[in-house]
């Protein structure tokens, strides 16, 4: 006899081939009965019997789509009625709360490349193919439930070939949201510089100007990108004078995993991550020549960014070049055309999306413009990541193809909003046992970027049907971030709760891993205010829960002129040599600045030099002696440099008697500053070298005894610092000869961009005291 079972399934399940594939196991099960999208997920009702509904159960979970991610599935069973006479899909159901997630958007899959470079195919060269395995999804999606008329793909109506395929159960589109075709789909263009058409194929013409030197704006999933030809120094340089962006490095895009060893160092674990659906950018080691093969993309770092194309239109500027050849047998070879992909986001501003938006703000920077119709719905910029060693992302930002997959917390609790920091901003949403943290936002340091902010918060509350009952900020006051928390909150009546900023770092470490035991937290960064009103940033933390205490921290360092002595590391070597005493030396060391005098009087007398503890800046102060920066063009600069000077130097012992620990838990680091002060000028890498080893043995002396004195064998490694693979390295290697357990981030960044997550656990912490 038939019975009947109701399943739920939540989690990943829209947009990712799961009800084509409940229909064919229903069939091959000789079940009857239905399946649909809703607000929860995908509801099944099938009858059969017994020993086949339980096989169904099964499989669900043991042959899910490639795409798909099974959080929850539920079983009912229910009073057998009328049987059914097939199992069919029917129309998706809106209302009730949400409870099912999007998926993240793809590259093409193997089938779908095997079309594009099918001339015999109907969607030969189609700039838009996709599938129930691949493609857009997060950035084309305005809400749930995830069907066509949701997305931007609504005002291109199927045609007749695609609508069958579309309703053929046994077809790879079968229920696809975003198919499309060449008769059907959006349309690729090309634009001049003025906004007028350009005659000719748009992809052939757009490969024409990029060998010819010219900076062309393509757009792509979560935005627009500013391309040129990364091989010519004369391009690099100029997009570089157009973007002002003067030497932050650029990432580079190659066709195939094979043309990536031509320009870094690629290991098996690089090369997945490289191939991998999500397409991050991937900083790979450069090899003694990349600086030669691709003048100015990244200079005087020792890695490099590659990625692989994210969209079937990126892959045919590579097919183009490569003559347009059929098969794809041309992919599993080096190609030549090594493209800069920037985004395009003009002075810090956030990432352009839309075609009128991009011929305004990109105007005066790119040549050309390679546009379509189709929408981005959702801003989100490429994510940045290195390889660990299992294969796994290992972030640096987090965004497109990662986002907006949820992280699982340890246990449910009530809703809730976090609006992050100032730099690299990200917003975290709660929903049961699960944390949505949003794509990087970026800086808040223009009204677009607020806006962008603004428009974060409004989507992804949207689109996950939340209601928070609190919102989280940090600490200081004065974050646009933290305004617009307490603006949230007013406007609704709920608490507005503000963490400190080091704190949340930890926390969001132990979020992620599901720590809730205490742990000793090891906060480097380069600022975050503290709960003294000052300037933190080398903490060494008890964290337990909601509950913070600071047991030591590094000593603090006068900042001369406040603000400006982050972008100018020899500011910060100046105040190392006040600190040991050599003040008067200050004019001489630094002789063609003009305001060393000025800064020697400042620290003298201790005007407009507010003390920092910040790991941050000790990393520039170092810089600054060894006479590795002097200025900085962006954040981190200076660190990120030093960082490859002392890779290029090769492993030295650590300082003997570099530092001291006192009575209070203050890391003194003077004696490794006098030591770098006295080296000559051409030992820069040697310098940066041992500066690394002596800082990573100080920190692992000053955590053991902290752990000892606390009785605890759990270390977090948290905030930007940590981005620093060899200062990690060397920590964990120092801790796990002390017996001690050292965790650092991984599903987000260790830096600002994890805060928000941090933020809101220490909430939930809080709510349940």
């Amino acid at each position: 006899m038939a019975e009947v079972r109701r399943i739920r399934v939540a989690g990943i399940v829209q947009g990712v081939g799961f009800r084509p594939f409940v229909w064919r196991l229903a069939h091959e099960l000789q079940l009857t009965g239905w399946v649909r999208n809703d607000a929860a997920g995908v509801e099944i009702h099938a009858e059969g019997p017994a020993h086949a509904l339980l096989s169904l159960e099964r499989r669900l979970r043991a042959e899910a789509p490639p795409l798909a991610r099974i959080d929850a599935l539920q079983v009912e069973e229910l009073q057998a009625e009328s049987a059914a006479a097939d199992f069919v899909i029917i129309d998706s159901v809106a209302g009730g709360a949400v409870r099912t997630a999007i998926g993240h958007d793809t590259a093409p899959c193997p089938a779908c490349l095997a079309e594009l470079f099918d001339p015999a195919g109907r969607r030969w060269r189609h700039a838009f193919i996709t599938c129930t395995h691949c493609g857009p999804r997060y950035t084309v999606t305005h809400r749930l439930p995830y069907d066509r008329p949701q997305t931007s793909l609504a005002p291109f109506p199927l045609c007749p070939a695609c609508a069958r395929e579309y309703a053929d159960p046994a077809d790879r589109r079968f229920h696809a949201e975003t198919t499309c075709c060449p008769d059907c789909g959006p349309q690729p263009q090309l634009l001049d510089a003025a906004g007028g058409p350009l005659a000719g194929d748009p992809l052939a013409v757009s490969l024409d100007l990029l060998r010819a030197g010219r900076i062309v704006a393509v757009k792509g999933l979560g935005g627009f990108h500013l391309a040129c030809d990364a091989t010519n120094a004369a391009a690099v340089a100029a997009l570089r004078q157009r973007k002002q962006r003067e030497e932050k490095p650029f990432a580079v895009m190659l066709a195939t995993v094979p043309s990536a060893p031509s320009f870094a160092a690629v290991g098996t674990a690089e090369a997945q991550l490289l191939a991998s659906a999500e397409r991050p950018i991937v900083l790979l080691p450069k090899r003694a020549d990349t600086d030669a093969l691709l003048p100015g993309v990244a200079p005087g770092l020792a890695e490099v960014g590659l990625m692989l194309p994210a969209t079937p239109l990126q892959y045919l500027l590579f097919h183009e070049a490569a003559g347009r050849p059929a098969g794809t047998n041309w992919l599993a070879a080096p190609q030549p055309l090594a493209l800069v992909m920037t985004s395009a986001n003009p002075h810090g501003e956030p990432l352009v999306t839309g075609n009128t938006e991009a011929l305004a703000r990109l105007a005066g920077i790119a040549d050309a413009y390679l546009m379509h119709d189709r929408d981005i719905v959702v801003r989100c910029d490429d994510s940045v990541a290195r390889a660990g060693a299992d294969g796994a992302p290992a972030f640096v930002r987090r965004a497109r193809g990662y986002v907006p997959r949820a992280l699982r917390l340890a246990r449910a609790g009530p809703p809730l909003l976090a609006m992050g920091g100032w730099f690299k901003n990200t917003i975290c949403v709660t929903r049961g046992a699960e944390a949505f943290v949003s794509q990087h936002v970026g800086d808040l340091d223009n009204a677009a970027a607020y806006g962008f902010l603004e428009e974060t918060v409004v989507h992804l509350l949207g689109i996950l049907d939340v209601a928070p009952v609190a919102v989280v900020c940090d600490l200081h006051p004065d974050f646009h971030s933290t305004r617009l928390a307490v603006d949230f909150a007013a406007e609704r009546g709920i608490p507005a709760l503000a963490v400190q900023h080091h704190h949340a770092h930890v926390a969001a470490v132990c979020a992620e891993h599901g720590i809730e035991t205490p742990v000793l937290g090891l906060a480097l960064d380069g600022v975050g205010l503290g709960t003294d009103g000052g300037a933190w940033g080398g903490e060494l933390l008890r964290v337990d829960g909601a509950a913070s205490e600071r047991l030591g921290h590094l000593r603090p360092l006068p900042l001369p002129g406040g603000d400006a002595a982050a972008r100018e590391p020899w500011r910060m070597a100046a105040s190392a040599l006040h600190e040991l005493g050599r003040g008067d030396a200050i004019p001489r060391r630094f002789p063609d600045e003009a305001a060393s005098a000025t800064v020697a009087r400042m620290l003298a007398r201790g005007l407009n030099c507010p003390p920092t503890s910040s790991a941050g800046r000790l990393f520039d102060a170092a810089a600054g002696l060894l006479g590795a920066r002097r200025r900085c063009a962006y954040e981190g600069q200076a660190a990120m440099e030093l960082e490859g000077l002392a890779a290029r130097h090769g492993a030295v012992a650590p300082l003997a008697g570099g530092w001291t620990i006192d009575a209070a838990g203050v890391l003194d680091p003077r004696p490794l500053l006098a030591e770098l002060a006295a080296l000559p000028a051409a030992a820069p890498t040697f310098g940066a070298a041992l500066f690394h080893a002596t800082f990573a043995a100080a920190l692992a002396d000053w955590v053991a005894a902290a752990a000892r004195q606390q009785g605890l064998a759990k270390v977090v490694g948290a905030g930007g610092c940590f981005l620093n693979r060899m200062l990690t390295a060397a920590l964990r290697e120092n801790l796990a000869r002390r017996g001690l357990e050292f965790v650092t981030a991984r599903a987000l960044p260790p830096n600002d961009g994890g805060l928000s997550l941090g933020q809101a656990w220490i909430a939930r912490k809080l709510m349940e005291n």
